[in-house]
This record gives structure tokens, sequence and C-alpha cells, in this order.
């Protein structure tokens, strides 16, 4: 049973949420929360699987409290938005959520992203990883002590890691790579674990932030 918690400031959308997923074979909404500090409270109370959190919120925003729930919980964030370009998409990401998903998305994306994120894969959509893409270019070239992380994977492991971030699937990789889906997913669990990451879309933030990964630059083959 994937166990989540609704967090929105908005009762229409937080009760709407919660109907849809509690109506899901396999889902539960164990709690709802109005704001970022009772989403923490909540999250460390209730250790759901899945947070869903709103970004913009009055007080403790969806940013920090996604920071404090990572920190505390080993709870999967699934983000909510309005806009596809949130100006918040690498903050989020970088406090540790594993997904967006826009606020007016079809209840069967809302359910199907829940089961993703719970499964531990990460959930960018294009817009989101161009919006991510167009920031991290904004802050500069890569950063010197990611840069030298690099050197802690294979050869593979760094191939696979570089057309993550291209946003490719396993079966992609394995194609392009001429190995199996089950060896991808090997290279991907190894290079996480190396690197410290939590789940593809801080992989997705590490591989631009090392430069591994240039934008503007050529998928590999």
């Amino acid at each position: 049973m994937v166990r989540v918690l609704v967090v929105d400031d908005q009762d229409l959308f937080r009760g709407g949420f919660s109907l849809i997923l509690n109506s899901q074979p396999g889902i539960s909404v164990v709690g709802e929360a109005a704001d970022g500090a009772e989403a923490v409270r909540r999250a460390v109370d209730l250790r759901p699987d899945v947070v869903l959190m709103d970004i913009r919120m009055p007080n403790v925003d969806g940013v920090e409290a996604t920071a404090r729930i990572c920190e505390r919980t080993e709870a999967r964030v699934l983000a909510l938005t309005m806009f596809d370009l949130d100006e918040y998409v690498y903050a989020m990401l970088r406090a540790g959520a594993s997904g967006f998903l826009l606020k007016d998305a079809h209840r069967d994306e809302l359910v199907a992203a829940v089961r993703v994120v719970a499964a531990g894969e990460a959930l960018l959509a294009p817009a989101v990883t161009r919006r991510l893409i167009a920031d991290l270019v904004g802050r500069g070239g890569a950063v010197p002590r990611l840069k030298a992380r690099l050197g802690e994977l294979t050869v593979r492991e760094r191939e696979t890691l570089e057309r993550v971030a291209r946003g490719m699937s396993n079966a992609e990789i394995a194609a392009a790579l001429y190995v199996s889906e089950h060896t991808v997913k090997t290279h991907v669990s190894n290079l996480l674990s190396k690197l410290g990451l939590r789940d593809r879309a801080q992989a997705v933030v590490f591989a631009y932030e090392s430069g591994l990964v240039v934008a503007g630059t050529h998928s590999p083959g």
C-alpha cells in the first residue's frame, strides 16, 4: 500500500487530490496538511511513502518543507505546481523533490505520478527539464568539487548518468549502450549510491552541476 500525505493550502485542491487517490487500489491518503510547517510535523509522525507537496504556500513554503522532510524521513516528494516553468523547480530538486506534476493534470496522470515516485523513479516532464537546464546554465559553470566526484564512477556509470540527464529511459539507455535493461538499472543504482543521491531527479541536477552534461550539446548515441 502506498501511503500518501497531501499538502496544499487550498482546501479545494487538497480535498480533491485526497478523494482521487483514496479511490485507487493500493493507495491510501494517511493525512493532509495546509502549510509547510504542518506538512513536516505530519510527515514525521505518519511516515508516508509519498508527499504530494504544493510549492507556493504562506509561512513555510514547499521548498523548505521538502528539505526538512527529506532530511528527517524516507518519504519521496512529488511537487505540485500551477506552472510548468515554475521559478522554484531548481530549488525543489535541490531540496530533494523526486518529481513535478501540474495541478491541472488529469486524474490518471496524478495516480500514475504517485505510483512512479513511490517506486523510486523520478518524474520530470520535458518542460520542467528545460526549465531546470536553463536555471543551471544561468548559474555558471561546473562546480569543481562535484566534477572531481565523477572520478568515483566507472566509465559505464558515467555514460549511464549522462544519458539519464538527457532524459533517456532505461530501455533507451540499454539500446544505446548495447546492454540489458537490468544492467542499466544496476548502473543507475550504483551511481546513485556512490554519489549519495536519492533518485534520478537528483542525478540530473548532479550531471549538469558537475559539468558532465552541458546544455546545448547533442545527446550521445
